[in-house]
């Protein structure tokens, strides 16, 4: 992008009156074009803009982060109750008392400040309804700003207190980096917008330099800190060996990632390089003006859509490409409104009206916005200091808070690279005996992780399976450290609607529930292209590594749920007494 003093200032020519006669004190400048030309280009659809300022660019934001928000309502709608409900396998109820007795027994700011979250006001007798509400409200008014392209800052501060209420009670479930991603991003939108106004083009609120900078530099340090975190941790990365791994182990791969973990070495080595080019290198060139900048945010756009088709990563890369935008301004983004759009048109109004006028006499609602983006542009500054510190650090840890409502946040993915894929299957018998050699062991499989071995990996992006993709980090850790994996175990013996609708497969439908079910531990890979296995129509080979955890039934499990303050799942009363 341009240079901060020249994008703040309108360089042309007077406005020229119809039937006005030309002169010979005709100006210079590159920006001015005969009104005869300009006819032309109307009568063509199209209006010449200027560089320098970022009308469309803020509709263009506005409409992203509205999108990303849409997603991540949605997955909470659709998840949360299984998860932190009244009946979840981590109850936020039971998560939010807890740490009302840890500061005193009170709903005071002392909770408000351990966990942020408007749920502190409402009525618990029902958490599954407040978790929805939130959810659909959540829904409601990003689809709105989706849709029309316009936002006040009423509705991006709703939006973000309640993204931030459903992240700070979700617990595990919401501990991934692209949470912390998104409240931030949210914040600088808000910033984007007028207090009151809804418009596509708020005459008297032009976007602020300072809060497009605030994006370009959230996209420098999510660059940043993935490629630091990269180059410090994992020695593949080094060596450049990295992605012979990472499709085949990445948390949940899709249908592209079986064919790409097939290129040839060279490709891979290729790959790697070009990541530590993308992530450590083009960020600066947000710093040398326009065309570079652009540049930047170009490469970085199309970085986010390469690991798009290659892997189902959450909304992250969707994300990630929100303040990529902010590097360009509106003659660039242009192209993405039609010519007869309101938008488009009264962006060239107001840049032809400031031609020649210089900077426009500021109103006292102007000052204040001033104000209020010089003081955010100090707000991120001073915040962004322990980020950039730990950048520096030998030590540098990735998605990370070192503030408790999440402003500045410090990001990093992938440091390390699993080498082999493992996976936790859950299986189920009605047998008696669990260790009769004869008992029929059945599989569960979820709705997208690997699971059986002829189904072909799923393409949900952006969507996201919050628990499928905490079995990935379950699978090379114990039951031990995943007490919740036990948890679902035991929802499965009652077959528990809840959990079960987060599953894609149970063998036990319409029959009655297992009496037994324990945990396998299998090794995948994905079959080779033209194999034998392909050819039979198999994604993956896997192999038995051992137990996961032994069989479990009702009854064993009734002292491990209790000293865990879970509620016993019922248990079927034509079951009988268990062997």
């Amino acid at each position: 992008m341009a240079d901060p003093a020249a994008e703040g200032t309108n360089i042309g020519v007077r406005k020229r009156h119809l039937g006005s006669r030309k002169t010979d004190s005709t100006p210079e400048d590159s920006s001015y074009r005969p009104e005869s030309s300009r006819d032309t280009d109307r009568g063509r659809g199209f209006q010449p803009l200027q560089t320098g300022t970022y009308w469309l660019t803020r509709v263009v934001l506005l409409r992203s982060v509205a999108f990303i928000y849409f997603v991540a309502f949605g997955i909470a709608y659709n998840q949360n109750k299984q998860l932190i409900g009244e009946h979840g396998l981590m109850s936020c109820k039971n998560y939010l008392n807890s740490v009302k007795r840890y500061v005193g027994g009170k709903i005071g700011l002392a909770a408000f400040a351990y966990t942020p979250s408007i749920l502190w006001l409402l009525d618990w007798s029902n958490m599954d309804a407040n978790l929805d509400g939130l959810a659909l409200v959540g829904m409601a008014l990003s689809a709105f700003v989706l849709v029309m392209g316009m936002a006040n800052m009423v509705i991006m501060v709703t939006l973000w207190v309640l993204y931030h209420s459903l992240v700070n009670v979700g617990q595990l479930w919401y501990s991934f980096g692209w949470e912390s991603q998104l409240l931030e991003t949210g914040f600088l939108a808000i910033f984007l917008c007028p207090v009151w106004t809804l418009s596509q083009v708020p005459r008297h609120c032009p976007p602020s330099l300072i809060c497009i900078w605030t994006f370009r530099w959230l996209i420098v340090r999510i660059m940043l800190g993935a490629g630091l975190i990269k180059i410090r941790g994992d020695k593949c990365w080094r060596d450049l060996t990295c992605m012979d791994y990472h499709y085949e182990t990445q948390p949940v791969p899709n249908p592209m990632s079986y064919y790409m973990h097939h290129f040839p070495w060279w490709f891979h080595r290729f790959e790697t390089m070009s990541n530590h080019l993308i992530e450590l290198v083009f960020p600066f060139f947000t710093l040398f003006g326009r065309r570079m900048c652009m540049v930047n945010g170009a490469v970085q756009i199309l970085f986010q859509v390469v690991l798009i088709v290659s892997g189902n990563l959450s909304f992250l890369n969707w994300l990630t490409i929100v303040p990529s935008l902010a590097c360009f301004d509106d003659t660039s983004l242009g192209f993405m409104f039609h010519s007869g759009s309101q938008a488009r048109t009264a962006v060239f109004e107001i840049q032809n009206e400031n031609k020649g006028k210089g900077t426009p006499k500021p109103t006292k609602g102007m000052l204040i916005r001033q104000v209020v983006n010089i003081s955010l542009g100090v707000l991120i500054g001073f915040l962004s200091v322990p980020v950039v510190m730990n950048l520096l650090s030998s030590r540098q840890v990735m998605n990370t808070s070192f503030d408790p409502l999440r402003i500045v946040n410090t990001y990093g993915a992938f440091g390390s690279i699993t080498k082999e894929r493992t996976e936790v299957i859950f299986q189920g018998t009605q047998s008696l005996d669990p260790k009769d050699p004869e008992a029929l062991w059945e599989e569960y499989h979820f709705l997208c992780k690997p699971g059986d071995v002829y189904r072909r990996p799923c393409l949900i992006s952006p969507y996201h399976y919050r628990l499928d993709w905490l079995m990935w980090f379950a699978a090379f850790q114990t039951y031990e450290q995943n007490e919740w994996v036990i948890h679902i175990a035991g929802r499965l013996l009652s077959n528990d609607s809840t959990i079960l609708s987060m599953l894609g497969h149970n063998p036990f439908q319409d029959r009655e529930p297992p009496r037994w079910v324990r945990g396998e531990h299998y090794r995948y890979k994905f079959s080779q292209p033209g194999s034998t296995s392909a050819v039979q129509g198999k994604w993956w080979l896997r192999k038995r590594i051992g137990a996961y955890f032994p069989p479990v039934d009702l009854e064993g499990l009734r002292g491990y749920f209790q000293s865990r303050n879970w509620p016993h799942p019922h248990i079927p009363p034509n079951r009988g007494k268990r062997s």
